[in-house]
């Protein structure tokens, strides 16, 4: 899933975006967050495919295994 995901430090300041598009992940993300459908998106981004949504998903549930809490829990 993760060859349809580009990091490059020329296109959106290196913020991970689909593949030959300037379409953040991040963006895609917002969208589903704020209630869109994944059939909603590609009505905005035409280019884009359902697979490419499912790349954006894909790549934000693997950056959420962290192994480490790298900042303090508060505790009651």
């Amino acid at each position: 899933m993760h060859e349809r995901i580009e990091l490059n430090p020329l296109i959106c300041h290196g913020k991970p975006v689909i593949k030959d598009t300037r379409v953040m992940v991040s963006t895609i993300l917002s969208a589903l967050a704020a209630g869109d459908t994944t059939e909603m998106i590609p009505e905005d981004y035409p280019y884009l495919e359902r697979e490419d949504i499912a790349a954006a998903l894909s790549f934000a549930g693997d950056l959420s295994q962290f192994e480490d809490i790298p900042y303090q829990l508060n505790q009651a």
